[in-house]
C-alpha cells in the first residue's frame, strides 16, 4: 500500500516507517480506552440529567471550590472545563509539535493532504452554521464554530466499539488530521472566544512559562519543579482572560521534541506524553465529558422544539455533512492538483469512511458551545443536543461504510502484521524503500 509507483506518481495515505506506526499504533489503543470511558461518562450524564434526579446532576456540576482571592472559586463544571482540559491540550500540543519537529507536517508535500483536510473539514461546516442561523438573532452566529472539532477518542472508541481494524495509513491519516484540527480549534477559541483581555496577568504568565521551557529544554523531568510553575501559568493565564486551556498548549510548545544526543529512545516531548496521555484520556476528558454532556431535553424544549432551533440544526448539518463533504473534497482537491493516487489497496469508498467519521465531535465542540452560548443557557443545550444527535448520526454513517470494507481492511492489516522471521519488524516495513514519495 505504500510502494510509490515506479513513474514516481506521488501517493496519497502512503505507509509510515514501522517506528512511526508503532508509536501511533501505542497512541491510538490509549485513545481509544478514553473514548470509552468519554461514552461511558456522556451515557451516564444524559441518564442523570433526564431522571427525576436532575436536580441532584446540576447541584453536583455547581459545587463551588477553591480560593476566591485568586479568582478560581469555580464551580466543578468550570474546573473540569478549565482547568482538566488544559492537560487534554498539553498533551494535544505535545502531539502537534511532534508533527511540526518530526512528523508528517515537518514536510510540506506531506503535510498538504492532513492540513487541507482539516481546513475543509473545519470551513464548509462554520458555513453551513452560518448559512442555518444568519437570520437567526440573539448571539445564534458566535457558534459558528462549534461543527468544526473532529473528537479523535470519540472516533476511535467508534472504531471499537464496531470492531473495525483500519489500516495503518488510514489511522495515521485520521490521527494527523485530528493534530491539526486541534491546532485551529486552540487559534479558534485564542481568537474569537476571549472576551476580556486583561494584559498584567497575561505578562505575568511569561515568567513561569520562561522558566518552564529554560528547565525542559535542560531536559528536567522533575514533577515538583515542573507543576508547580505550569499550574502558576495556567493560573495567570486564566485570570488574563484568555480560556486557560491555551495555557497548556503554550507549555507545551516549549518541550523539545529530539533528543540531545543522536540515538534510540523518545524524546522529552515523547516522554512526557506517554506519561500524561493516559490521564488526559483516562480521567481529563471523561470527567469533562460528564459535566458538559448532560443536558435535560425536557429543560431544552423538548426533542421536537431542539430539532426546530436553527442552532442544534446548524450544528447537526454541519457535523454530518459539511465535515464529510469538507474533508472529501479537500482531499480531491488534493489529488487533482497534484496529480496524486491514493495508495495500493486503499480506494475512494474508504476516504468516505474517514470523511464521514471526522464527524464525530465533542469535547472541542462542547466546550465551544459553552463558550460562545455560556453554560447552561437555552442555546448551548440546543447546542449540546446538535453536538450529541449530529456525532451520533455521523458515528452510524461512518459504521455503515467502513464495516462494508472490513474483510479488506482485515486482510490488509494481517499483511501488516506478518513477521516471517520473528526479528520483530512485519515484512512489509522491511521490505520498505529507505525513502519513499511523501504523500
Amino acid at each position: 500500500m505504500s510502494r510509490p509507483p515506479a513513474n514516481g506518481t506521488p501517493l496519497l495515505l502512503s505507509r509510515r516507517s514501522w517506528p512511526e506506526v508503532r508509536r501511533i499504533g501505542d497512541i491510538l489503543r490509549t485513545e481509544t480506552v478514553g473514548g470509552v470511558l468519554l461514552l461511558v461518562a456522556a451515557v451516564l450524564a444524559l441518564a442523570w440529567a433526564n431522571s427525576p434526579w436532575s436536580d441532584a446532576y446540576r447541584s453536583l456540576a455547581d459545587v463551588t471550590v477553591g480560593p476566591e482571592a485568586l479568582h478560581l472559586d469555580l464551580s466543578l463544571a468550570q474546573w473540569a472545563a478549565d482547568g482538566l482540559l488544559a492537560i487534554f491540550f498539553f498533551v494535544a500540543g505535545l502531539e502537534l509539535k511532534r508533527e511540526f519537529v518530526a512528523g508528517d507536517l515537518r514536510e510540506p508535500r506531506r503535510a498538504m493532504l492532513p492540513v487541507a483536510a482539516a481546513l475543509g473539514g473545519m470551513t464548509l461546516p462554520a458555513l453551513i452554521y452560518v448559512a442555518f442561523n444568519v437570520g437567526a438573532g440573539d448571539g445564534a452566529l458566535t457558534g459558528w464554530a462549534i461543527p468544526t472539532a473532529t473528537d479523535i477518542a470519540f472516533a476511535l472508541a467508534v472504531l471499537g466499539v464496531i470492531n473495525t481494524s483500519l489500516p495503518s495509513a488510514m489511522r495515521t491519516f485520521l490521527l494527523t488530521l485530528a493534530v491539526v484540527d486541534d491546532l485551529l480549534a486552540i487559534v479558534i477559541i485564542a481568537v474569537f472566544y476571549t472576551s476580556s483581555l486583561h494584559f498584567g496577568p497575561l505578562l505575568l504568565a511569561l515568567a513561569p512559562m520562561a522558566l518552564f521551557g529554560l528547565l525542559v529544554q535542560r531536559r528536567v523531568r522533575s514533577w515538583w519543579l515542573l507543576l508547580p510553575l505550569a499550574v502558576t501559568a495556567w493560573a495567570l493565564v486564566h485570570a488574563s482572560g484568555v480560556h486557560a486551556t491555551v495555557a497548556g498548549v503554550a507549555l507545551a510548545f516549549t518541550v523539545p521534541v529530539l533528543r540531545r544526543k543522536p540515538g534510540p529512545g523518545p524524546g522529552l516531548a515523547e516522554h512526557f506524553e506517554h506519561r500524561i496521555r493516559p490521564l488526559s484520556a483516562g480521567v481529563a476528558v471523561p470527567v469533562f465529558a460528564f459535566f458538559a454532556a448532560g443536558v435535560s431535553v425536557a429543560g431544552a424544549g423538548g426533542l421536537g422544539a431542539t430539532l426546530t432551533d436553527s442552532v442544534a440544526l446548524g450544528v447537526m448539518v454541519g457535523l454530518v455533512v459539511g465535515k464529510a463533504a469538507g474533508v472529501l473534497g479537500a482531499t480531491w482537491l488534493v489529488q487533482r492538483f497534484t496529480r496524486a493516487r491514493l495508495a495500493e489497496g486503499l480506494a475512494w469508498w474508504d476516504m468516505v469512511g474517514l470523511a464521514l467519521l471526522a464527524g464525530v465531535g465533542f469535547t472541542v465542540s462542547l466546550l465551544i458551545g459553552e463558550l460562545a452560548f455560556g453554560a447552561g443557557t437555552e442555546r448551548d443545550d440546543h447546542s449540546k443536543i446538535g453536538v450529541l444527535l449530529g456525532s451520533l448520526l455521523s458515528a452510524l454513517l461512518a459504521t455503515v461504510v467502513l464495516r462494508a470494507r472490513n474483510r479488506h481492511y482485515q486482510g490488509v492489516c494481517a499483511l501488516e502484521e506478518r513477521d516471517s522471521d520473528a526479528d520483530g519488524v512485519p515484512d512489509v516495513y522491511e521490505e520498505q524503500p529507505t525513502t519513499t514519495r511523501p504523500s
